[in-house]
Order: structure tokens, then C-alpha cells, then sequence
């Protein structure tokens, strides 16, 4: 069974930095790419930050240069380092990857970025 555990998020003043945590079980962790996406109220889920298997990374524009996304294969493990946070940043953050053809996600962990 494929599980995707969230953690790190809270409340942060603008300009704070927080850092998540998504641990993954159930698959063979180290050769497949990791997502983080967030949903706003009211707004669509949006892909934040991806890592390949090969650590390749690439960033929704309103992060890059804040977000750093990374994993610890040796912990079957993906971070998502949030720095400068901005009051827009607010949001569920949720993990995901993708499984037998079937995208599997975590139960999501709030970031709230009050100014």
C-alpha cells in the first residue's frame, strides 16, 4: 500500500521560513519523481515543485529562488524548504507521486503566512 505522510506545515509570519516533510512508503522510493503541489481556498491545485529520480528539480515561477525541493532517498523522504514566505503562499501543501499509472497523494499539511 502506497503512504504519503506530510508534515512541517504552520503559521509563519511573512517573510518566515518553514520546512516540509513527506515520507513515502510503499514503493520503491528512490526511482520515482516527487511532487509538491498546494490548493489556496477557492483556487485550483497547482504543482509547486518537482524532483526526478535524478534530482532534477523544477519550480512553479512565484517560488523560484524561496522553494527548494530535495530528497533523502536513504529516508524514502522529500523536503520542500520554503524561504521568504509571502502571505500568497498560503495554502494545503500536499505530496505526490505517481504509482502503477495512478497518482497517489498525502493527506496534506497547512501553511499559513500571515503578514
Amino acid at each position: 500500500q502506497v503512504r504519503l505522510v506530510e508534515s512541517g506545515g504552520g503559521l509563519v509570519q511573512a517573510g518566515g521560513s518553514l520546512r516540509l516533510s513527506c515520507v513515502v512508503s510503499g514503493i520503491p522510493f528512490r526511482i520515482r519523481g516527487m511532487g509538491w503541489y498546494r490548493q489556496a481556498p477557492g483556487k485550483q491545485r497547482e504543482l509547486v515543485a518537482a524532483i526526478s529520480s535524478g534530482e532534477t528539480t523544477n519550480y512553479l515561477d512565484s517560488v523560484k529562488g524561496r522553494f527548494t525541493i530535495s530528497r533523502d532517498n536513504a529516508k524514502n523522504t522529500v523536503y520542500l524548504q520554503m524561504n521568504s514566505l509571502k502571505v500568497e503562499d498560503t495554502a494545503d501543501y500536499y505530496c505526490q507521486t505517481r504509482w502503477r499509472a495512478e497518482d497517489c497523494w498525502g493527506q496534506g499539511t497547512q501553511v499559513t503566512v500571515s503578514s
